[in-house]
């Protein structure tokens, strides 16, 4: 009997597809269904000289390419396959729903023709640690896993590969989320908080694209929950299957908890189990003691406490977060790329040192207030460098914090990142630390947050 894949694939074949967006991520994509027989169209808004060697490579696959400004426009095809980065609600895909064309994207035929059980993870914050430690624990347990969604490579070019006794462990941003109608097996929420309103076009949707996660589930699934966020902790009414929470402040009756002497437990079904004391976790922060805390609630019963132990002493974490990159002359540099958000560096950088630190922060405007931002600055650096179109709004916040005194911190606006790293080891003495940890998103200075994290670390190493 052919399975759900073999069956997908028979009735692509002939079809029109067109990929919006042609990236890294997606050449696989649009080289399976070439494979598969789809008469494939490529699409992107950039010129044939930014994509020169993706096109290369389909020339050789004889593929419609067709780029521009208006290269979603009239397409004639029966199915089109959308990028995270393009706005669902994007007038061309609107109106290409309207004339009958399917819009979809990988993700969605992913959870549709997935064998195995999938675990998914999203958050304002924390998402990507999460996804990679419940991966680690996984593995370390001798599970086989596929890591993708937001993270790692496509999935659907393995979808045959997979077996029923895999388990699939996928990060999902509000991009992806929002147009799905269907949830993962174990859905994990780590926090959330305002993000991406340069896109959503207000607070609520956000929250609602977040919802998808687990709003489509079944009886027969969980859902992790952040019980000390104020947004997520109100989610567990709406829970169709069994909500289990995660707190620092407080027990819980089912989920992770940790108590005053830093023990990490878990409550489930009346038995409380001690797992491990936070001071063995060897990635540092608070923060990450809650991605830990979020991660054995999804995997309590699942795998050994033996797995999560090992994995919570021995992983080193991810690249671009919180990252040692070297010392100079007595001065540490760390790499926070991916905090691009304020919570994200108020939660991360700067709750992790003991002194006052200099600081790089700045980038693209999503729209996010940074007032919160502004007094945790100023109890926490000793020198603020800041570039992009939010400088001047990061330095506001600062400066009209009550606890804003002249020099406290000091404040030096840049124009990129090589002035920026110039400008702190030339104010740096031994003992201090620098970090990158911008509270905004990369664009219009770089392509994304992992260029922007290799520059700087290119920089730092060249000092």
């Amino acid at each position: 009997m052919p399975n759900s894949a073999d069956k997908f694939f028979k009735e692509i074949k002939n079809k029109r597809i067109a990929f919006c967006g042609i990236g890294i991520s997606n050449l696989p994509l649009i080289k399976l269904f070439h494979d598969k027989g789809a008469v494939v169209t490529a699409c992107d808004h950039k010129s044939r000289e930014e994509l020169m060697n993706i096109i290369s490579e389909l020339k050789k696959l004889d593929i419609e390419i067709k780029l521009g400004k208006d290269y979603m426009k009239d397409l004639n095809v029966d199915i089109m396959f959308r990028t995270p980065g393009i706005n669902f609600f994007t007038k061309e895909l609107v109106d290409a729903r309207k004339r009958g064309i399917v819009v979809t994207s990988e993700m969605e035929v992913f959870f549709d023709l997935c064998p195995c059980k999938i675990i998914g993870v999203t958050g304002s914050d924390g998402k990507t640690t999460t996804t990679t430690i419940i991966s680690e624990m996984l593995k370390q347990d001798g599970k086989v896993v596929h890591l993708g969604g937001n993270i790692g490579t496509p999935l659907l070019p393995i979808i045959e590969k997979i077996d029923e006794n895999d388990v699939a462990v996928v990060e999902l941003s509000s991009f992806q989320l929002i147009s799905m109608r269907k949830s993962p097996d174990i859905a994990v929420i780590t926090n959330l908080a305002p993000n991406h309103l340069d896109v959503h076009k207000d607070m609520t949707e956000y929250i609602e694209a977040k919802k998808n996660i687990f709003m489509h589930q079944n009886a027969f699934s969980s859902t992790i929950l952040n019980k000390d966020n104020d947004i997520t902790s109100k989610f567990s009414d709406l829970v169709r299957g069994r909500t289990l929470f995660f707190s620092k402040k407080e027990k819980c009756s089912d989920g992770t908890y940790l108590c005053k002497n830093g023990d990490i437990c878990v409550s489930s079904r009346g038995y409380e189990t001690f797992i491990i004391n936070k001071k063995d976790i060897r990635i540092p922060g608070e923060h990450n003691v809650e991605n830990y805390m979020a991660a054995i609630s999804s995997l309590f019963g699942i795998v050994s406490k033996k797995s999560m132990v090992e994995v919570a002493k021995k992983f080193n974490g991810v690249e671009h977060r919180t990252e040692f990159v070297r010392e100079v002359n007595g001065v540490k540099y760390y790499n926070d790329s991916i905090a691009s958000s304020p919570t994200r560096t108020s939660r991360g950088t700067l709750s992790l040192f003991n002194k006052k630190i200099i600081l790089i922060a700045g980038g693209y405007d999503k729209k996010i207030p940074f007032d919160v931002l502004g007094p945790i600055i100023v109890d926490k650096v000793k020198l603020l460098i800041l570039m992009g179109q939010t400088a001047n709004k990061i330095k506001d916040a600062v400066v009209n914090s009550s606890e804003y005194r002249d020099g406290n911190p000091d404040i030096v606006v840049v124009n990129n990142m090589d002035r920026a790293v110039e400008v702190a080891y030339k104010h740096a003495i031994p003992g201090d630390i620098v970090s990158l940890s911008p509270a905004c998103a990369s664009f219009g200075l770089y392509e994304n947050f992992m260029q922007r994290g290799l520059h700087f670390k290119e920089l730092v190493r060249k000092l």
